[in-house]
């Protein structure tokens, strides 16, 4: 049996020792599109993610630690799947500390759900970041993953509902960001390797026509959009971003964000790609300080 739950859940992953400075930062920023449209010398909107003098990490950056571990995912008891069916479904990213411009981290996670959806099987991850010399957490993350094929092997069906439903009006705010064509090229520099985002034969395997943009690219960019919308660009007050993965974007297709205030501190979002006038991440939340 491929997916078996009992010897999965719980399972941990193995420590991952890691570490970022400011030119990760940079990249990171860059590859979820900074800058892209906008004037090279704005302060708050490009110059602060982008220039290590005065540098601010882009926050959403608290994602990228977890990628050094999954390769692991593979040697987990109870999880036999071909990998090019794994198509990340859900994600929550929390900022504990303030988060500074380079550190030594290590990254620790274990399997916390396993449930049998029918068509597939839905795995959760939860990961806690810690930065070395304070010994205090700096992220959290909660990863969902959606294994096409794997589905059927009599386990959980019911998983957590995602909630944060628009409400029904009109969006308070919207923020358009231009993606480029070799995004995704950009993007994968910062960690997330996977083939189906730059090899057209890995792509048609996955059920593709062509390589798509990352999710979570598309991810940093509804958080940098609340960030802008509601924290008057000041990355220290983000706390927390919680999405689905709707449906692909491609490289080159304009992203946007529309965003609902449903309290002082919580943003209700949801993304669409302007070209196809398609939600691509829905059900999400970003949460201020």
């Amino acid at each position: 049996m491929p997916i078996d739950p009992q010897k999965a859940l719980g399972a941990k992953l193995p420590p991952i020792e890691s570490s970022y400075n400011e030119d990760k930062l940079i990249l990171y920023a860059l590859g979820v599109g900074v800058g892209i449209g906008q004037s090279q010398v704005d302060p708050k909107k490009v110059l602060q993610y982008t220039y290590e003098n005065g540098l601010k990490a882009l926050p959403t950056y608290g994602v990228i630690p977890i990628f050094s571990g999954l390769g692991s995912l593979f040697d987990v008891p109870g999880l036999s799947f071909n990998p090019m069916m794994l198509l990340h479904g859900e994600q929550y990213t929390e900022v504990i500390e303030p988060m500074p411009t380079s550190a030594e981290i290590v990254t620790e996670g274990v399997i916390s759900g396993v449930y049998d959806k029918g068509k597939g099987a839905l795995i959760t991850m939860d990961f806690v970041t810690t930065n070395k010399a304070t010994k205090k957490p700096l992220f959290k993350n909660t990863m969902g993953v959606f294994i096409r094929g794997e589905g059927g092997f009599g386990g959980d069906a019911k998983s957590p509902e995602p909630g944060n439903v628009p409400p029904d009006r009109a969006p308070d705010k919207t923020v358009e960001y231009p993606t480029q064509t070799y995004q995704a090229l950009l993007y994968r520099l910062s960690g997330d390797k996977n083939p189906l985002h730059v090899d057209p034969m890995m792509a048609k395997m996955g059920g593709f026509d062509v390589p798509i943009l990352h999710g979570l690219c598309t991810f940093g960019n509804v958080g940098r959009a609340a960030i802008e919308a509601y924290a008057d660009n000041e990355p220290e007050r983000f706390k927390s971003i919680q999405v689905r993965f709707s449906k692909p974007v491609f490289p080159g297709e304009t992203i946007v964000t529309q965003m609902w205030q449903v309290s002082d501190k919580e943003i209700v979002c949801k993304a669409r790609v302007k070209e196809r006038d398609t939600d691509v991440i829905t059900n999400a939340k970003v949460t201020l300080r």
